[in-house]
C-alpha cells in the first residue's frame, strides 16, 4: 500500500469510528468492525472479547524474542458534538471527544505496516496490538479497560508496552515525551457537612452547616499552595455543591464531590490526610462530616529507556519533527495500569488543526489534522521495531 492510499484508508477509518462512537465497554460495533479489519491480514492471530469486554487483541509473531505491546484505546464520551463536517457522531450525546477514534486507526495501520514486515520475514519477536476498552469511564466496580485487560493476561510475557495520544496544543510535525511521572494519579472527594438546619429567621437556635462550609473550603483550597511543596505537581478541586430547597430554610447538610491530582505517591498521601484536617474544623463548629476518598487510575510513569526508542524512530523517520520534552498535565490515563507492571511509556502527538481555534480534549469541538495518522502509525511502528532488536526483550 503506498503512502497516498495508507493515509486515505486511516482517515476512512477515522472517521468512520468517530463517526460512530460508543461508550465505555459498550464498543461492540467498534469492536467488531476492527476485529474484521484485523481477520483480513496475513500471519495476525486475532483474539475478541477479552476478559469478557469488547477488548480485542492481535498478534504478530515470528515464534521467538521479546514481545513489545501497542495499546489503542477505543471509547467515547457523553459529549453532543458541536461540529458541522459530514462525520459528525450519529449516537445522540455520544462523541469521540478525546481522540480515541483517532487511536484506534492508527493501530489499524500499524497492523497493516506489521503485514508486510511479517510476509517479508523481517519480523524478529512478537507484537501484540490490544484495542482496549474503557479509557474513560470504570465499570460498576469502578474499574476501568487497562485493569480488566491485565487481569485477562495480555501483558503475560510482554517486555515492553507504547502508547500514543491525540495533542490537541501541538501542531503537526509536533510531539511531547517526558520522562518519569507524567499524568497524574486521579482520586475523587465525596463528602457531607451535617448540622441541625432550622429556620431561615432563627438561625441561632441550630447549626448551619452552609456557614461551617466556608471555612473548609478556605482550608480545602489552601492545601496545595501551603501543605504541598511547590516542586510537586497537584491540585485539589471542587466540582459539586449542592444544598438547601428553598430560600428560608437552613438545610441539615450540605453535600460536595471533588477531585485531587498528583505526580507522586507520597503527594498523593498527604493530600488525602490534609484533606481530612480541612473538614474537621466543622466539628468545631457544632457539625459532624463524613468524607470518602476514591482512589483512582494512578500515575503514569513513562520509562525513560522506552522513551528512548520513542525519540530515535521520531528522529530517523521525521527529522524536522520538533520534540518537546515536558510532563503531560494533571489529566489522567489508564494506561497507567500498564506502566505499574511493564516498562512503558506514552507520548503525545500533534494534531491540532492550522485554523488557530483550540479544540481542547474533552469538549464538543474536538477536532484533529488527519495528517497526523499515517505519521502516529509510523512512530509506533519503528518504536516496536527498535524495542524488539534487543534480544533480552527490553529496550537497551
Amino acid at each position: 500500500m503506498d503512502d497516498r492510499r495508507f493515509q486515505e484508508k486511516l482517515i476512512e477509518w477515522r472517521r468512520h469510528l468517530h463517526a460512530h462512537p460508543e461508550r465505555s465497554f459498550q464498543e461492540y460495533e467498534t469492536s467488531k468492525f476492527v476485529g474484521e479489519i484485523l481477520r483480513s491480514l496475513e500471519g495476525i492471530k486475532v483474539e475478541t472479547e477479552i476478559g469478557g469486554t469488547t477488548g480485542v487483541l492481535g498478534t504478530f509473531s515470528s515464534g521467538d524474542g521479546p514481545t513489545v505491546l501497542l495499546r489503542a484505546d477505543m471509547d467515547a464520551l457523553p459529549i453532543t458534538e458541536e461540529a458541522d463536517h459530514d462525520y459528525c457522531s450519529q449516537n445522540k450525546g455520544v462523541m469521540h471527544a478525546c481522540g480515541h477514534d483517532a487511536h484506534t486507526a492508527i493501530l489499524l495501520g500499524v497492523a497493516h505496516l506489521l503485514e508486510e514486515r511479517y510476509k517479508n520475514g523481517e519480523l524478529r519477536g512478537t507484537v501484540k496490538l490490544l484495542f482496549q476498552p474503557a479509557e474513560e469511564t470504570p465499570d460498576s466496580e469502578g474499574v476501568t479497560g487497562a485493569p480488566r485487560m491485565i487481569e485477562a493476561g495480555v501483558l503475560e510475557g510482554v517486555d515492553t508496552a507504547v502508547a500514543l495520544h491525540m495533542c490537541p496544543w501541538k501542531k503537526v510535525g509536533e510531539a511531547q515525551v517526558n520522562d518519569g511521572y507524567s499524568m497524574a494519579n486521579v482520586d475523587v472527594f465525596h463528602a457531607t457537612i451535617s448540622g441541625t438546619g432550622g429556620h431561615g429567621a432563627y438561625p441561632h437556635l441550630g447549626t448551619d452547616p452552609i456557614w461551617m462550609l466556608g471555612p473548609v473550603l478556605q482550608a480545602l483550597h489552601g492545601i496545595v499552595p501551603r501543605r504541598v511543596s511547590p516542586l510537586d505537581p497537584a491540585v485539589i478541586s471542587v466540582g459539586r455543591l449542592e444544598a438547601g430547597s428553598t430560600s428560608n430554610v437552613i438545610p441539615g447538610e450540605v453535600r460536595l464531590e471533588g477531585t485531587m491530582r498528583s505526580y507522586s505517591p507520597e503527594t498523593r498521601e498527604l493530600l488525602a490526610e490534609e484533606l481530612e484536617r480541612a473538614f474537621t474544623v466543622v466539628k468545631q463548629l457544632g457539625g459532624d462530616y463524613k468524607l470518602d476518598i476514591t482512589y483512582g487510575e494512578p500515575a503514569l510513569n513513562n520509562d525513560s529507556q522506552v522513551n528512548s526508542r520513542i525519540v530515535e524512530a521520531i528522529s530517523e523517520f521525521y527529522p524536522d519533527f520538533h520534540i518537546d520534552r515536558a510532563p503531560f498535565g494533571l489529566g489522567g490515563e489508564d494506561f497507567a495500569h500498564v506502566s505499574k507492571v511493564v516498562p512503558a511509556s506514552m507520548f503525545f502527538l500533534g494534531c491540532a488543526l492550522p485554523d488557530g481555534k483550540q479544540r481542547d480534549l474533552h469538549t464538543s469541538i474536538f477536532d484533529i489534522d488527519e495528517r497526523c495518522l499515517p505519521i502516529g502509525a509510523h512512530i509506533l511502528l519503528e518504536t516496536a521495531i527498535r524495542c524488539l532488536s534487543n534480544l533480552g526483550g527490553e529496550c537497551p
